[in-house]
Order: structure tokens, then C-alpha cells, then sequence
């Protein structure tokens, strides 16, 4: 929910302001009362037609502290009182920390509304690109609303970091310097480019260059290796949750469909904010709360897309043997202004394919000796064990291979299936800890 329209920072890689749909400018700064009081009418509408207990309410701007603590517990108790007491609530804020005080960390943890903050690492880093108005660097504020967010009394608000990628900046400093806040999680966000609007360092024209994965490796390899992983960072959790046979939990990593829309700040529904680096109008729905519920959202192409997994993607995304674990990259990414509109693989397809070998290598090697161990210590118990009537022991042929542990057995299913198998007849997969490496190790083959 987009509660107010405009912000404090003046971003220089903001898809908000800064990208190609420049119509924020005619849109109200602020959610008015009535358009709140809408908001919260229209989403106990839809919970109680689909009978939901459970549900995610973010409030995001611009810089949503500029609405003003009243308007924030206004919407978030409206909400709340209208779904009613047997539907859980999430809501969080995602803030650039400048505005945080303990006057508004303690109205926000009244409501039980978790603080999101936008980092991009050291003073440098961060100054290159989040700047105010005025043209001077950000990193001071939001240091100091992040150490009163991190202090003891509003700790448990704290949901994690975002940190858009700057390939000048070198990576395990930027992760070193994000970890000084011991954040739940951290996001690393690829800079909403296109093929027809690059993003920074990506040449389309050089495909074999992988700048973002060789960047993001860097910290892959310090946070995976790490015998204690002080946060977990999403995209990585992602692929490898996905590798596994799981799921991805933010658009731009597998097949799930997207499960959110965007109300503005005058009640019209949007698909995504991020559309706007693509095209003006890109994200536009011709759907305003005042007539329209939530559900006649869905039948609408630009969202019907974005539910329908690998046949929204391109042919050559769907021929991918990695498209359920990269699900062709984040939708705004795939942008082409030559006709093709979103209808391509994702401007980092070469980024995600070289990212994702890289953890495959790394997580199934884990996987191979986790197995070996397994049935190293099967073999050993079996050899001890009675030899009974009808009981193949270690002496004739070894121990059955599938009483391999259940825990290495089970992440060898995944993993494993990964070095082969075609994603569109299913493959044959491997055969790991004595199982058949099936629904993720047979779908995703990684050559």
C-alpha cells in the first residue's frame, strides 16, 4: 500500500521516480482518510470471499513515515478491525531509516508493524546513490535510525536489510558492512534495467560478461562457507530452497504465481511499481477500489502472466533447464521496446544461469559427501549387525543402500537430479542416497 507518494531521498536508481513513467507527479502525495477507510473495506472484502487467516499488508511510498504516525495506525487498525480477530496481519515498512525516532518506533511497535530499512553498504557505497534533494549523502541518517531500530527496545521490528547492487563497490565490504546491524535477513536487489534500458554495467551486446553473478558469488561463497551464517540473505535461501524441490518467496526466483497488487495512493490498483522503469502505463489496471474489487484484477493479461509460470515465459525461457529455479528472472527485467514487450529472457539471464551453477556446484558437492558419509556409517552399523535369514549384510554386498540416513537422503533428492534431466520431458534424474532424484532433480537440469 502506498501511503504517501513522494520521498525524502532523491535516489538516482529509483524505478519511482527516476524511470520512465513519470506520472507520479500528478498523483496526491498522501492516502486521504477515505481512501484508507476504502482500502481496509475492499481487503475485508476479499479475505472474507476467499476465507483467508492469514495476510500481508505493506506499506511502502515513497517514504511511507512522511503519511504521518496517524494515518499509519488509522490504515493498519482498520485493517486489522475489518478482517477481523481470525485473520492474522502481517504489516511492515519499508523505510530509508532517516526518519526513524523513538517516537515513531514506539507507535510502530504498538502496532506490531515490522521496519524494513534500505542500506547499500559503507558511507561511500551508499552516499554514490541515495542522496536527499539538496545532493547530500543519506548514510549518516539512516545509520542512526538503524542503530535505534537495532537497539533493545525495538529489535524484534526489525525485519532486514535491502541493498540494490553497486558493481563499483566491492562486495564481501558491502556484506561486512550490512552485517554490523545483524539484520534477520538481507535482500540484494538487481537494478530494474531492460534490454532496452540497461542497467548499469550489463552491455547486452556481451552476454558472456556476468558482472552481477561475479559480484554476488563473492558473498555467496563468504556467507555459504561460514560455519555460523549470522543472516540469511533471500535470493540465495531462494535458489537453494528451490534446488531442493521448495519454493521462492519474491518474484524474480521460480514459477510461483504473484500473490500481490499495489493500491495507490488515490485507491487505483497497480500491478508493480517496479513497471515503471519499463514503460509509462506499464503497471495499470483501469481499476480503482471505489468500483472495483481485488479480484477483478486477476483476470487481466499483465497479471494473468505473471500467474501462469513457465507458460507466461519466453520459448527460450521455457526450453531453459534452469526455469524453475531463475522462474525468467524478475518480469520488469525482461523488457524489450521492439514489440516483444516482456515476452524475452531476463536482461541478467547470463548473471542468473552462471549464479545458480555456482550454488548448484557448491550445495551438491555438500550433498555428495553428506551422502558418502551416510552410507559410510549404514555400512558400519550393517557390519556389526546379525546377518539373519534373508539379510543382506555388509559382508555380502554392503549395507542396503536405501537405509542411507533420511536427512542426506532427502537433500540428496533435490540436489542431486540437478546434474541432469531436461525440464521438459522430466528427464530420468539421478539416483542419490538410494532414492530417485525426483521432483526438483528430475525438472531442473543443470548441465
Amino acid at each position: 500500500m502506498k501511503i504517501h507518494g513522494r520521498c525524502n531521498l532523491d535516489c538516482d536508481y529509483c524505478y519511482m521516480y527516476r524511470a520512465a513513467d513519470q506520472r507520479w507527479r500528478d498523483e496526491p502525495r498522501t492516502m486521504s482518510g477515505p481512501v484508507i477507510d476504502l482500502t481496509a473495506r475492499r481487503i475485508a472484502e476479499h479475505v472474507h470471499i476467499h476465507r483467508l487467516t492469514r495476510i500481508g499488508v505493506v506499506l511502502h511510498g515513497g517514504e511511507p513515515l512522511l503519511a504521518g504516525a496517524a494515518a499509519i495506525e488509522r490504515l493498519v487498525r482498520s485493517v486489522r478491525e475489518g478482517v477481523g480477530p481470525g485473520v492474522r496481519v502481517d504489516a511492515t515498512l519499508q523505510t530509508n531509516g532517516t526518519l526513524l525516532t523513538p517516537g515513531r518506533l514506539d507507535r510502530l511497535a504498538a502496532l506490531d508493524i515490522g521496519v524494513g530499512v534500505s542500506l547499500d553498504g559503507g558511507a561511500e557505497a551508499h552516499d554514490r546513490h541515495r542522496r536527499g534533494h539538496d545532493g547530500r549523502g543519506s548514510h549518516a541518517a539512516t545509520e542512526a535510525g538503524l542503530r535505534l531500530l537495532t537497539s533493545a527496545p525495538y529489535r524484534a521490528l526489525f525485519t532486514g536489510l535491502l541493498c540494490t547492487i553497486d558493481l563499483a563497490a566491492d562486495p564481501v565490504a558491502t556484506y561486512r558492512e550490512l552485517l554490523r546491524h545483524r539484520p534477520p535477513t538481507v535482500d540484494f536487489l538487481l537494478p530494474h534495467g531492460n534490454w532496452s534500458a540497461p542497467p548499469p554495467g550489463r552491455d547486452p551486446a556481451r552476454q558472456h560478461d556476468t558482472p552481477y553473478a561475479d559480484w554476488l558469488i563473492r558473498i555467496f561463497d563468504r556467507w555459504y562457507g561460514a560455519a555460523e551464517r549470522p543472516s540469511g540473505i533471500r535470493l540465495f535461501d531462494d535458489l537453494i530452497s528451490l534446488m531442493l524441490g521448495g519454493r521462492g518467496t519474491v518474484e524474480g526466483t521460480g514459477l510461483a504465481p504473484v500473490d500481490y497488487i499495489v493500491v495507490e495512493t488515490d485507491g487505483t490498483l497497480t500491478l508493480d511499481d517496479a513497471l515503471r522503469a519499463a514503460y509509462p502505463g506499464a503497471g495499470d489496471t483501469g481499476l480503482h477500489l471505489a468500483r472495483d474489487p481485488f479480484d477483478a484484477a486477476l483476470p487481466l493479461p499483465g497479471l494473468t502472466a505473471r500467474r501462469s509460470g513457465a507458460a507466461g515465459l519466453a520459448a527460450e525461457c521455457r526450453r531453459c533447464p534452469l526455469v524453475q529455479v531463475c522462474g525468467g528472472g524478475h518480469h520488469v527485467h525482461r523488457y524489450r521496446a521492439d514489440g516483444s514487450g516482456f515476452a524475452n529472457p531476463s536482461v541478467y539471464c547470463a548473471d542468473l544461469q552462471t549464479l545458480i551453477r555456482h550454488i548448484h556446484r557448491r550445495v551438491a558437492g555438500d550433498v555428495a559427501r553428506l551422502t558418502r558419509t551416510s552410507r559410510g556409517a549404514s555400512a558400519g552399523a550393517d557390519a556389526h549387525a546379525d546377518t539373519g535369514p534373508g539379510h543382506t549384510g555388509a559382508g555380502s554386498g554392503g549395507a542396503d543402500v536405501p537405509s542411507a540416513g533420511a536427512g542426506a537422503g532427502a537433500v540428496g533428492v533435490g540436489v542431486g537430479g540437478l546434474a541432469g534431466g531436461d525440464a521438459a520431458s522430466g528427464g530420468t534424474g539421478d539416483r542419490v542416497g538410494g532414492r530417485e532424484a525426483g521432483a526438483v532433480g528430475t525438472r531442473t537440469g543443470v548441465a
